[in-house]
């Protein structure tokens, strides 16, 4: 009978780690607290960060910046591409902002402080489609062309970020552990 609880114990441990792995992440932008700011130079783009990185339904963008000089703008294709600030989707301004990505496509985000946008502070994120869920679409269309630089400044899908933190995979191991001791009792 141990040996009958311990293959169990092992085989609930398994499912916790493998499930913990696939929640939600908190990604901090550009990966540090100082990234919502103007570009030094087209390399030290936030879109060229966002083009290494990975992004799932479900995880959190998180910016740190000066609440009191500037703000982050949840914009339009279109206002992001032409910087404008009059009419956000959203608006973030508490200086610590957490936003959810839920569903796939892109998020177009500009600063809200005057003339920020235009000089290269601005963000595209693209969301990937869950894996396993289905488009509706049934036979292979053509692809889409690309849209040109001038049209949308845009990231690529690229692999994973090193700049995510899983919190929900630390909550999956302690749930596998403690079931794990459970059925050892």
């Amino acid at each position: 009978m141990a040996a009958y609880s311990s293959v169990s114990a092992s085989l609930l441990l398994i499912f916790f780690l493998l499930f913990g792995l696939a929640v939600a992440k908190e990604i901090l932008v550009g990966g540090k607290t100082d990234a919502w700011r103007i570009p030094a130079s087209e390399s030290d783009s936030l879109n060229q960060w966002a083009q290494r990185s990975r992004f799932q339904v479900g995880d959190f963008l998180v910016w740190k910046y000066d609440g009191g000089k500037d703000s982050v703008l949840q914009v339009s294709k279109e206002d992001y591409v032409n910087c404008s600030i009059s009419n956000p989707l959203k608006v973030y301004s508490d200086g610590t902002t957490k936003v959810k990505l839920d569903h796939p496509g892109p998020f177009f985000f500009i600063s809200g402080a005057k003339g920020h946008c235009e000089k290269g502070q601005k963000l595209v994120v693209v969301v990937l489609t869950p894996r396993g869920r289905s488009s509706g679409i049934v036979s292979s269309p053509a692809p889409a062309p690309a849209p040109s630089s001038a049209e949308f400044e845009g990231p690529a899908v690229a692999p994973i970020s090193s700049a995510t933190v899983s919190h929900g995979g630390i909550v999956m191991v302690a749930l596998g552990m403690a079931a794990m001791w459970g059925f050892s009792m």
